[in-house]
């Protein structure tokens, strides 16, 4: 073991004590991101890897097994990105626009049942739903009233689609707004229909880096209050980390952390809801906003990265947070097929229209066929299964699709 400064800590020991069940230190896992701070890591091929990449992508993908077995999960559903008019201006994005800028569109209620409608032929048992933070998106003055009429929408028309719907950011948006609690909002939320909340506007939990990518974003102790809050009434949440821009090994493993001290706190106190899954977000700067873009110097992720620091959440989270998905909107359905062999146990989403990314540059495309999905994992040599929104088997979709009077989708 000489290459990638590994020479001083015994590689052996420590992913044994991962195969045994044993929690990982900081310390320990931010040994095995060492090789990411070499220059030319990134552009070794992955038929010749080191024999120390080898033996983590190995650990990996041994605990992925023995955590949540062979079987390979996916969730037919769709993305419903209701607006892009955004107050915020994150350095990553080039989702957002002004109201009245080119391209600007804020969809209504009958344009997003018209969506739902479609996904329910396709077989959707999910609508993934989040938006940019318009000011504008009222009701008598009120933003939850505004969310409440979407949800209240689609649950009327499809009772039985999952809603996994409105961020952190969303929720402290709409709070702020109204001058009430995160709890209120969840609440409220919750009881109207939405099932789950996207862990998305994590970014990094880390405020360093939090200043530069997106310095009016919450904080990432409201980003964390506002999760344990959905768990503790009962609404499960997923988790993601945007990686490969600025941010260091060291923050990469902090984030890690917390994510863990998070599941571990609805665990030890019982919360009726937990984090169902991890999802790794790597950096997409084709069409970013330019500074960020000059200072990451590139545009597109760079695979081995991504695929080490799967393997390595894999090996740090694996105890607490079983479901590790990759994203092949960011990646490739190549690069997700690969990922599976790195500690990940689920390749996504149909998603069926995706606007963020694909708007940032993603080359792996907006919409997954189902038969896609089983044919990457089948080719694996493993076997796929159905699942809904919190990993259950789904049931598939039984709903019949609904004669909708809708609007054709208009931009602002």
């Amino acid at each position: 073991m000489t290459a990638f400064n590994l020479t001083n800590q015994n590689l052996e020991t420590i992913l044994n004590r991962a195969l045994e069940g044993y929690d990982l230190s900081t310390a320990e896992t931010l040994l095995l991101l060492s090789p990411t701070s070499q220059a030319n890591f990134g552009k070794l091929p992955l038929t010749q890897l080191p024999t120390e990449i080898t033996t983590i992508q190995k650990t990996a993908d041994k605990l992925r097994q023995q955590q949540v077995g062979d079987t390979v999960t996916y969730v037919i559903n769709r993305n419903i990105n209701f607006t892009n008019i955004c107050e915020q201006h994150c350095s990553f994005c080039a989702f957002r626009r002004d109201e009245g800028d080119a391209g600007a569109f804020w969809l209504d209620i009958g344009q997003i049942l018209e969506k739902a409608n479609d996904a329910v032929q396709r077989g959707a048992t999910e609508i993934c739903m989040q938006g940019g933070l318009n000011l504008q998106a009222k009701i008598a003055g009120k933003s939850l009233s505004y969310y409440l009429q979407i949800v209240k929408g689609i649950k009327d028309e499809f009772p039985q689609l999952h809603l996994h719907a409105f961020s952190p950011q969303e929720v402290q948006f709409i709070a702020r707004e109204d001058g009430v609690s995160y709890e209120y909002v969840i609440a409220a939320l919750r009881d109207e229909g939405v099932g789950s909340m996207p862990g998305t506007a994590a970014e990094v939990l880390d405020d360093a880096v939090r200043r530069v990518i997106c310095p009016e974003k919450i904080d990432t102790a409201t980003w964390l209050e506002i999760v344990s809050t959905a768990h503790r009434l009962g609404m499960p949440t997923t988790s993601t980390m945007l990686c490969g821009h600025i941010e260091t090994p060291q923050q990469q493993i902090l984030h890690l952390e917390r994510l863990r001290s998070l599941q571990q706190t609805a665990i030890e106190k019982n919360y009726p809801a937990r984090i169902t899954e991890f999802i790794l977000l790597p950096f997409v700067g084709q069409e970013a906003p330019a500074p960020l873009r000059r200072r990451v110097g590139r545009d597109q992720p760079v695979l081995l990265n991504v695929l080490l620091l799967t393997a390595v959440s894999r090996i740090f989270l694996g105890n607490w947070i079983i479901n590790h998905q990759p994203s092949w909107v960011k990646i490739g359905l190549d690069g997700a097929k690969e990922a599976l062999k790195w500690g990940c146990n689920d390749i996504g989403g149909t998603l069926m229209e995706e606007h963020i990314t694909t708007m940032a540059g993603a080359v792996g495309g907006t919409c997954m066929e189902v038969e896609n999905l089983q044919e990457a994992i089948r080719s694996l040599g493993r076997s796929d299964r159905q699942r809904d929104t919190l990993y259950q088997p789904s049931q598939k979709s039984k709903f019949k699709s609904q004669k909708l009077e809708v609007k054709s989708f208009k931009y602002l």
